[in-house]
């Protein structure tokens, strides 16, 4: 990974990351899931409109043949990942949903294998057991004392596969648009279903409390616009399965924020967990492909032109 796509990644990170405990703080503050979803993706859709009309902004519209790709890419990595993972943390805290998508680093493996036939040795093997392990401490560690595993455990893991799904198949659109354009067409499209929560919106916002409102109006800003821009440029600069590899770094911000925010901490377990996921992603991409590299590089160019089917 260049150092301009590795900066851009690391900035969107450290900023979804903290979207965990903003998201709980809105929750907690009078917000339902459903016009929180909603909320800061019109802000978000606001954005993009102003910026795709800003005079000397050149912003094309995309193209016939790639609407139903984008359409499609849009509801599995925007309606399905923001439900998922706002649902989610009804039932589980900021910092385990946080770990919990920091393992999709572990399914876009799993997509490169499949899809872009590339191949893992021993120890890469190895590393994907690994942090299958590591992702089902975390699940068991959820339910605390009575080592059960909560509900929004299963919704988040969906939002984790479904992110890895949304990263790996948009990049061949780079190819015709820039990352402003596509990350507003995203955005636009996957907006559109969640005005099924627009009924109440406006009592709900005057309800909730200041601290949930601001949060509410940080999500749609931060994480919602500029991180998923800054990450689609990062995309347009290196490779998907290179970028992806900064996700390991989110769930040790989202621990962090959560706790200087929320002072909420995930279980030990579940912390045990995190640590074990994050280390089978670095055996992965360290060694579990050390010897295939020249391979696993050709591969990953001659999928994105496969990639084309969808």
């Amino acid at each position: 990974m260049n150092t301009r796509a590795l900066t851009l990644a690391l900035f969107t990170v450290a900023i979804w990351g903290s979207s965990f405990a903003a998201i709980s703080a809105s929750l907690q503050g009078g917000y339902s899931a459903g016009h929180l979803i909603l909320v800061r993706f019109l802000i978000a859709s606001i954005i993009f409109l102003v910026i795709a009309i800003w005079p000397g902004v050149k912003f094309q519209l995309p193209q016939k043949e790639d609407i139903f790709k984008i359409v499609i890419l849009g509801f599995i990595g925007i309606n399905i990942y923001h439900l998922c993972i706002t649902f989610g943390q009804l039932s589980i805290s900021a910092g385990t949903a946080g770990m919990l998508i920091g393992s999709a680093p572990i399914f876009t493996t799993i997509i490169a294998i499949i899809v872009l036939k590339e191949r893992l040795g021993k120890i890469g093997w190895f590393g994907l057991a690994f942090g299958f392990v590591g992702i089902i401490l975390i699940a068991i560690g959820t339910g605390g004392s009575t080592l059960g595993i909560s509900p929004g455990v299963f919704l988040v893991l969906i939002a984790a596969f479904s992110t890895a799904i949304f990263f790996v198949y948009q990049k061949p659109l780079y190819k015709k648009y820039s990352a402003i354009e596509l990350t507003a067409y995203f955005t636009w499209v996957g907006t559109i279903p969640f005005l099924f929560f627009a009924p109440g919106l406006f009592e709900e916002i005057q309800h909730a409390t200041i601290e949930a409102n601001l949060s509410a109006v940080y999500i749609g800003v931060f994480p919602t616009a500029i991180a998923y821009l800054t990450w689609a440029m990062a995309l347009s600069y290196s490779e998907a399965s290179s970028v992806s590899n900064s996700l390991y770094l989110e769930p040790v911000v989202a621990i962090i924020v959560t706790w200087i925010w929320l002072q909420e901490l995930p279980t030990a377990l579940s912390i045990v967990g995190g640590f074990v996921a994050i280390a089978s992603v670095i055996i992965v991409n360290l060694y579990g492909k050390k010897n295939q590299l020249k391979l696993s590089q050709q591969a990953t160019i001659n999928t994105y032109d496969k990639i084309d089917i969808l």
